[in-house]
């Protein structure tokens, strides 16, 4: 049975994009292969899902089809003959990595093509070369704000080096992959596939998102949490000044507005969410231990 990309993300068929990228990366964060409860199937499908309903044109030719998401329905790989065409078979074709078929000569078939030619009357298969996944790191900070990255690799089909650069928008997440169209491998005497971009964000010590935000941990001193304090953080956008209030408590949440991640192509941001924790000392002196009494006596 065809899988349901809505289903797949968790999302209604109205979805915004940004609620259907929100979506793939808490899939994306649980089920990551390189995590060690992770489940690569489930991965996969959220990949294939995002790949289609984050790209305007591919997600109308699926809604088209209904949940199916083509026009194959739910019936695997015979095709239906209510348009008028009777049973082709695709079972000689083989899934030939993520955008076509592949023959038996290795070669990958474009699906839109193929399907193109059968309701059009042409009926032609176009060669399609195979696809590339290439792996790059990029900084915590970079994946926030997002950053033009150079990439090269060599192609095998042609043993020459491509150099590019890549776009890598702000908020994108640990083990996302980007889609570059034509970039991949060449056929004679057709088109080339795709490369694919598979993006390794590394994890920070003090920060780590949540949504649109970045989430981090303040300690302060007991006298700072009851007088009230300014107190220096550093962040990715550098030295920050928090003002602590009189009297806050451990756990409380300060809020600090346009310092969280970017998005919305990088003209908005989310907020930066500081939870404050009061450590307490280990040992007093006799004279902090006298002082700490009389705060005591008078109900502090």
């Amino acid at each position: 049975m065809a899988q349901d990309y809505y289903k797949t993300l968790g999302v209604e068929k109205n979805a915004s994009k940004d609620d259907i990228k929100k979506a793939f990366r808490k899939i994306a964060h649980q089920y990551h292969p390189d995590k060690k409860d992770g489940n690569a199937e489930k991965f996969k499908e959220a990949n294939e899902a995002y790949t289609t309903l984050s790209d305007d044109k591919k997600r109308a030719q699926y809604d088209q089809f209904g949940s199916g998401g083509s026009p194959f329905g739910n019936q695997g790989g015979g095709f239906s003959g209510a348009q008028g065409f009777g049973d082709f078979d695709f079972s000689q074709f083989g899934f030939g990595g993520q955008g076509g078929f592949a023959g038996q000569d290795g070669v990958e078939f474009d699906l839109g093509d193929i399907l193109g030619g059968i309701f059009g009357g042409g009926g032609r298969r176009v060669r399609r070369g195979a696809n590339i996944t290439l792996d790059i790191e990029i900084s915590f900070k970079d994946s926030v704000f997002g950053v033009d990255r150079p990439v090269s690799y060599t192609k095998t089909s042609t043993k020459k080096k491509e150099s590019f650069t890549i776009k890598i928008p702000p908020g994108i997440e640990n083990g996302e992959t980007l889609r570059v169209t034509g970039r991949g491998e060449e056929a004679e005497g057709g088109r080339a596939g795709d490369l694919y971009v598979r993006i390794h964000v590394p994890t920070d010590k003090n920060f780590r998102k949540e949504g649109h935000n970045l989430v981090t941990s303040l300690h302060i001193k007991v006298t700072e949490a009851l007088l009230g304090a300014d107190k220096t953080l550093q962040t990715v956008d550098g030295d920050l000044t928090v003002k602590i209030p009189e009297g806050i408590s451990s756990g409380e949440v300060l809020r600090v507005r346009g310092k969280g991640i970017s998005y919305g192509e990088g003209a908005q941001r989310g907020d930066l969410l500081i939870q404050i924790i009061i450590t307490m000392p280990k040992k007093l002196s006799r004279e902090a231990r006298m002082h700490i009494e009389g705060l005591k006596a008078e109900g502090i």
